[in-house]
């Protein structure tokens, strides 16, 4: 069982974004025309680590809408996402918990688009039982209607997790072959890089196997509790085709961070039903050298916490593992 430890940064409070005042006035006209009336308020939303605007939009006449949107000169790389985003979205099967497309626009050189606003917070850590309860029974649901998805959302050409592992996620070898610098490790995990080079090798091969989606991206400020208790998974850019249980372990990493069992929660839940027996250790071994090897830097248009987001994922990720292989 771990020590709890909390992020240094709250989920809910690491985003750092313009408010709706700063963006271009056509901008914002061109926003208020579309939802059919004035904006008298806008709730920036408080989690996530881009600089993209983001708010919960109140309109004079009562409507409610969640807008994002980015400039293409300064972010293009966040247009890209939120239209890969909305691309995704209007494609999930129907049903799902996942906040709906409205609208996309373009207007004064941003891209904006439009969702259903879900009035919620981030899931309080350490976790409430009853929103663990709720999050984990939603995300059965979402990974049973996306282990047979429809044709229309794989003819987008999505990625292959098995892909983006070997160009993004593995480090370990590349700290091994000396391209990379030893990050800052646990005592438990120091002597154990070899270890740590076998295990993440064998992630792109079990994700290949898979034959469903995996959103990809399923870390606990991706995911709502509105008033009613329901729960709401949102950012949907990375989706990619790959095991469920991969996303369980990033859902599962806050779980082991404040204390709880999170080796029976990963057991029991349905979607590491299929997973081979080291797919946990695999997952958190790849993860841990991608989010301490990330902490070392930050692009200029992420949120300045993004680096402590990594170096905290990073070391409850190989410390959950350092307790499962009995390193010490």
């Amino acid at each position: 069982m771990s020590v709890p430890s909390p992020p240094a940064v709250p989920y809910h409070a690491t985003a750092q974004r313009p408010a709706w005042s700063a963006l271009p006035a056509a901008l914002r006209a061109a926003v208020a025309a579309r939802l059919g009336a004035p904006v008298i308020e806008a709730r920036t939303a408080g989690a996530g680590f881009t600089r993209g605007f983001a708010a919960l939009l109140h309109t004079a006449d009562g409507q409610r809408a969640f807008v994002k949107a980015a400039p293409h000169a300064e972010q293009p790389h966040l247009v890209d996402w939120y239209a890969r985003e909305a691309a995704i979205v209007t494609r999930l099967p129907a049903g799902l918990p996942v906040p709906r497309l409205r609208w996309t626009l373009w207007e004064a050189g941003w891209y904006v688009l439009c969702l259903d606003p879900v009035d919620g917070h981030t899931p309080r850590l350490p976790w409430d039982q009853s929103e663990l309860t709720a999050t984990l029974t939603a995300f059965t649901t979402v990974a049973e209607a996306l282990a047979d998805p429809p044709a229309e959302l794989t003819a987008l050409g999505l990625p292959h997790l098995a892909d983006l592992a070997r160009d993004d996620i593995l480090w370990w070898g590349e700290v091994d072959a000396g391209r990379e610098p030893v990050p800052p490790l646990p005592a438990p995990a120091r002597g154990h890089l070899a270890d740590l080079v076998a295990l993440e090798s064998r992630l792109p091969g079990y994700a290949a196997a898979a034959t469903g989606l995996t959103h990809g991206d399923l870390r606990v400020d991706n995911v709502l509790i509105d008033t009613a208790g329901s729960v709401w998974f949102c950012d949907w850019p990375w989706l990619c085709h790959g095991p469920a249980w991969f996303d369980l372990v990033t859902l599962l990493i806050t779980g082991y961070a404040t204390g709880l069992d999170v080796d029976a929660l990963f057991a029991a839940h349905p979607a590491a039903a299929d997973a081979p027996d080291d797919a946990l250790d695999v997952t958190l071994a790849a993860l841990a050298g991608y989010h301490l090897t990330a902490a070392a830097s930050a692009p200029p248009t992420a949120s300045t916490n993004l680096p402590a987001h990594h170096r905290w994922t990073g070391e409850q990720a190989i410390r959950w593992l350092s307790h499962r292989q009995d390193w010490t």
